[in-house]
């Protein structure tokens, strides 16, 4: 069986965002630790680690290598008809905010017409070549900042859940998108760039 590979496209952070990003998450950090009946701490949230954090725009799944190949050739045949645009990341909260019970802290950003051109481009142009399930959701930029553990979630009164709402102000310019691979090691996943489509300039 051919091997398949864990891909999407990402637009990866300046290193002075993922900084600023992980204060936040020292801030929060201990607002997740909770004691058990029998006594024991358990942390409610996985935290992504700086190297990590990104904006996924599309998660193409698992992919053969001859996918792999028309992805990068179409991402930068897009990334090429598109000019750079500026991200303004302004809330953590919650995600998905449509979730009864959403299982995410984010860092979301403001809606903008680039990011929604071009996530709708990379869809078009990807589903001729690749088999993969876009969302159907309306798209707004947002980073993991941590994963909630659901089966320790649905334990903890969803009165002592942590209160998670901050207005914050970053912003940076995207002068690329980057086809990633997820490999999975030892620590947890580790994401390789495959191909950074640069913009017009």
């Amino acid at each position: 069986m051919e091997k398949r590979h864990r891909i999407f496209i990402a637009i990866n952070l300046p290193d002075d965002i993922k900084r600023e990003l992980i204060k936040y998450q020292e801030k929060f950090k201990n607002k997740f630790i909770f004691t058990g009946e029998d006594g024991e701490n358990f942390d409610l949230a996985k935290w992504t680690i700086k190297d990590n954090l990104h904006i996924t725009l599309e998660f193409l799944g698992y992919l053969t290598d001859q996918e792999i190949a028309d992805t990068c050739k179409i991402t930068k045949e897009i990334a090429k008809n598109h000019e750079s645009f500026s991200i303004d990341l302004n809330k953590i909260e919650y995600g998905p905010t449509n979730k009864p019970l959403p299982n995410m802290v984010w860092a979301s950003g403001e809606k903008s017409k680039e990011i929604s051109l071009l996530k709708n481009n990379l869809q078009e142009s990807l589903l001729k070549s690749v088999n993969f399930k876009p969302e159907s959701r309306e798209f707004t930029p947002h980073i993991t900042l941590a994963r909630l553990k659901e089966w320790q979630l649905k334990a903890v009164d969803p009165e002592e859940r942590p209160e998670i709402s901050e207005n914050i102000n970053l912003i940076f310019t995207v002068e690329s998108i980057e086809v990633m691979e997820s490999v999975m090691k030892k620590g947890g996943p580790h994401y390789e760039i495959l191909e950074s489509c640069e913009f017009k300039m």
